[in-house]
């Protein structure tokens, strides 16, 4: 509810931080337009689903503020028609702006862009279990979302789901390890550093030979990081050749290692099953997979580099904490899925404003640099002289 405000006092502000895109060109495009009769305009239904689809507002609430405001005359009925219809048209404005987003920090062509990708899940009112997934890419560069995909529950975690670059450094936790995910990103010309799903992904040695994981970590001495070549197991269903890769390892502290170990006990009986002591073994663990080689990334820059994936993590936080991602009043599909694509957009656009905020000067213009040589102190001077040139200009 406190963000309302900003849809009703500062609306044009939020308006121009949309992509440059004819609104109801694409509305009509995307088969969301109807009749303008109680809604005027496309910037009007626009206003009215980033209303309803993030301050929290109910269908009637949405359409009694709409009433007071001027914006629109139109019963919760017929705002849940409209809504309902828009999906796509705001999937597709959430679309150019993630592309407007991914042009604004150009690269030399030489250098790596690094990129973090999770996902997390939606519930649906009322049912348990995930209703929606949300994938999102984050560019570590600028710490901006730069790709999102919103899929049911069925819509696994994999690096398919997103356009890469070459030069693209892709980092993901351990559901992103699986082999078509590492293919899709080295076909693309990127490289990978995911933490390893042991039973997910066969490795074999240099030679070919299958490569035993637990007989390698019993070897490592003490808390030394430890570095393996390795590549994936060829798959051949979908023809998806073997891939040369680095496998570092560095043991977790007693601590981290028995609140792993905690977790996979409790999962395992959430499911009334045994623990695979294997598992329980690799809890000790760190162990992360790179494609990059040792002169390009060192084992222990790895391990390093990898601690920033829990940047995503707090992006989701700050979603789901400050912007309520995960609240959705909907229970209707085709509602629901309007108000996270709303909600999502209304997110980024808030986002650029508040930093064109940040970035305002009241003088309108980038300060100049600084003199070499400081400015003698006028005070005396302005003591002694500012009356009489202020009397000199009157005169």
């Amino acid at each position: 509810m406190s963000d309302l405000r900003v849809f009703t006092e500062e609306w044009e502000f939020l308006r121009a931080a949309l992509p440059v895109v004819d609104l109801e060109k694409s509305l009509r495009e995307t088969g969301g337009y109807q009749r303008w009769r109680a809604v005027r305009s496309a910037d009007d239904l626009l206003r009215l689903a980033l209303v309803y689809g993030f301050c929290g507002l109910s269908l009637r609430q949405t359409a009694a503020w709409a009433h007071v405001q001027e914006v629109a005359e139109l019963s919760d009925v017929a705002l849940l028609k409209r809504l309902r219809s828009c999906g796509d048209w705001l999937s597709h404005l959430l679309g150019a702006k993630l592309a407007e987003r991914a042009q604004m920090s150009p690269r030399p062509e030489s250098s790596l862009r690094l990129r973090l990708m999770d996902a997390t899940s939606i519930p649906v009112p009322g049912r348990k279990g995930t209703g929606w997934r949300v994938h999102v890419g984050l560019g570590l560069g600028h710490l901006a979302i730069d790709h999102i995909e919103v899929t049911g529950a069925e819509g696994g975690e994999t690096f398919c789901r997103f356009p890469l670059q070459s030069q693209d450094l892709v980092l993901g936790d351990r559901g992103y390890a699986h082999r078509r995910g590492l293919f899709w990103v080295r076909q693309a010309g990127g490289h990978f550093l995911v933490r390893l799903n042991w039973s997910n992904v066969p490795l074999l040695d240099e030679h070919g030979e299958p490569f035993d994981l637990f007989q390698a970590l019993r070897q490592i001495p003490g808390n030394q990081v430890a570095e393996f070549r390795v590549q994936t197991a060829p798959q051949e269903p979908g023809k998806i050749p073997a891939l040369p890769a680095r496998l570092i390892v560095v043991r977790k502290n007693p601590a981290a290692a028995e609140k792993e170990c905690q977790k996979i006990l409790r999962e395992a009986a959430r499911k009334k099953r045994k623990a695979d002591p294997r598992s329980l073994e690799a809890a000790e663990y760190t162990i992360v997979l790179t494609s990059m080689g040792e002169e390009q990334l060192p084992a222990a820059e790895a391990l390093e580099l990898y601690r920033f994936r829990w940047q995503i993590e707090m992006v989701f936080k700050r979603l789901k904490g400050l912007l309520g991602l995960d609240q959705l009043a909907a229970k209707d599909s085709h509602l629901a899925r309007s108000a996270l694509y709303a909600k999502l957009l209304a997110a980024l656009l808030l986002e650029d404003l508040t930093g064109k905020f940040l970035s305002f000067s009241p003088w309108g213009f980038p300060l100049p640099e600084p003199p070499a040589q400081p400015l003698a102190n006028p005070t005396s001077s302005a003591r002694r002289d500012g009356p009489r040139h202020l009397g000199r200009a009157e005169a």
